[in-house]
């Protein structure tokens, strides 16, 4: 079988996943909050955010829409094989049972594990960044506003809320898509030429199109069993502080991250305000609302080291000749002061030629 024909397939299976189960997860209160407007309209709105991001990125990276993302791993010395191909097949099956995993380590790891440690501490890092975030902010600064919010519920909110949270929505949005598209064009060369640019755009186009009129799916329920997640104005706030720690995290270093932890983590520390201060269910009840959400991202985790243990080694089983599971770090070039600038690796694993 062909190299490219497997990273294509991988690429193709690596989008309708990572869209099922991450894209939702930063689209969901936008779509939770805009229940009554036809769908075509927030996919036309979060189309147009797409297409400029990574148009932007292709164009001021050289060529990588990933926005550098994945110049920390290795060049693959054996290319693109089966074992790259299973990890987006796992997310579609935990995705299929509402289960939020982390599309980075599932993904990313399998491509180099030994990479997993510094994606890992990131990821945790912004656990704890959101879950801290969201306790405080929610506790005292948003506590007035929440209620608020929800005496209000019933009453048509001012116009510039509408602004305001497709704005933030926007911004978020960007901000997931310059984090997490590393997960999908880890499969493709890291230079695109104009026509797989336009492939993987069009693309992704049509799968946010399924998404949206689906209306989320079953990820969807993560955002919704949230309290008052569909309030336009609790949901811009939501995303103007998912959007602020993913900015923060993006400039603090290229390593990838799992932004599904920093979802779960913001929510969490939420849902604790919430309960602290209007008592509307019980420590208890929140701390099983919580526990169910990390115990569904630490599957997803469980998973990812399992296949970047396991595959490589079924693959020497299969294959003994094979190098694929033997990825190689080249040597950086240049080192000092230039060592600040990111570092493109050449050849790429993958000849589209």
């Amino acid at each position: 079988m062909p190299v490219e024909f497997i990273a294509l397939c991988g690429f193709l299976l690596a989008a309708y996943s990572i869209v099922a189960n991450d894209a939702i997860q930063t689209l969901g209160t936008f779509l939770s909050s805009n229940e009554h407007r036809p769908w075509w309209v927030l996919w036309l709105f979060a189309s147009l955010v797409l297409v400029s991001v990574l148009v932007f990125g292709w164009i001021s990276n050289g060529g990588d829409a990933a926005y550098g993302r994945l110049d920390h791993l290795p060049v693959l010395q054996g290319g693109i094989t089966w074992i790259h191909v299973v990890p987006p097949l796992a997310i579609l099956i935990l995705t299929r049972y509402g289960i939020p995993v982390s599309t980075t380590f599932l993904v990313l790891t399998v491509f180099a594990p030994k990479e997993m440690l510094d994606m890992l501490s990131k990821s945790g890092l912004g656990y704890v960044v959101a879950f801290v975030l969201g306790l405080v902010i929610y506790k005292t600064v948003m506590s007035g506003f929440e209620k608020y919010f929800a005496d209000s519920a019933l009453e048509r909110p001012a116009g510039y809320w509408v602004a305001i949270q497709w704005g933030s929505t926007a911004f978020l949005w960007s901000q997931w898509l310059i984090q997490d598209m590393a997960n999908i064009f880890v499969y493709l060369p890291r230079d695109l030429s104009v026509e797989l640019l336009f492939f993987a755009i069009v693309v992704l186009l049509l799968l946010h199109a399924v998404i949206f009129y689906n209306f989320g799916g079953a990820i969807q329920k993560i955002v919704t069993s949230k309290s008052n997640t569909r309030d336009i104005r609790s949901a811009s706030v939501i995303d103007i502080l998912y959007g602020l720690i993913l900015l923060v995290f993006k400039e603090y270093s290229d390593i990838p991250m799992s932004t599904t932890w920093v979802f779960l983590g913001l929510l969490a520390g939420r849902e604790l305000a919430f309960s602290l201060n209007y008592k509307m269910q019980s420590l208890r009840q929140t701390g099983v609302l919580v526990a169910k959400d990390a115990a569904k991202a630490t599957a997803g985790l469980t998973v990812s080291i399992a296949l970047a243990i396991c595959l490589p080694w079924i693959n020497d089983l299969i294959n003994p000749q094979s190098t694929a599971s033997a990825p190689v770090r080249p040597a950086l070039a240049m080192q000092g002061i230039s060592s600040l600038k990111r570092v493109r690796y050449h050849p790429d694993p993958v000849s589209w030629n």
